[in-house]
């Protein structure tokens, strides 16, 4: 399956790349893991156990950052910690794009296979893959929440005509 998810930051790219780049191994994994009981939650309310059934640790591995043209782009997997066969594993790009001088696209590419063969992917199609799409959109959130930290607004550039 896959998932997309994208948010603008009012930053210049070579700013949100270079935060980017700064250990994400640190600071990811804790990020990761809040968007996880994110989606616990989710699967909790829509009836899928009850939260501590289904709460598990996360990884996150890291790749080496490529820049490829105009962008830089960390490649990363997200998986259990344990129970692998019970919970996809994930693996994305995480993206840094200039769309003006003081404007960046940050945005999440991302591929799963739905654990459980044919079941999960019934499951995923009814309903995980809405709840794998909450869980990348609060991850990438807080993500470009952490790379705007101690940032100052920058007033779009203006258009000439």
């Amino acid at each position: 399956m896959f998932v997309r998810y994208f948010v603008e930051l009012p930053l210049a790219s070579e700013i949100v790349a270079e935060r980017l780049e700064a250990d994400p191994q640190t600071w990811l994994p804790p990020i990761a893991g809040s968007a996880s009981d994110r989606g616990n939650a989710l699967l909790a309310e829509v009836g899928f156990g009850e939260r501590p059934r289904i709460a598990r640790r996360v990884v996150i591995e890291t790749g080496p950052v490529a820049r490829l043209g105009g962008t830089t782009v960390l490649p990363l997997t997200w998986k259990a910690s344990n129970g692998e066969t019970l919970f996809p594993r994930l693996t994305a790009d995480l993206e840094v794009a200039a769309l003006l001088p003081t404007r960046t696209q940050l945005a999440i590419s991302a591929v799963y296979e739905p654990p459980l063969g044919l079941v999960g992917r019934t499951a995923d199609r009814a309903l995980l893959h809405r709840v794998a799409e909450a869980t990348l959109k609060d991850f990438l959130d807080r993500v470009a929440a952490r790379l705007a930290e101690n940032a100052v607004d920058v007033p779009p550039a203006p258009v000439s005509r």
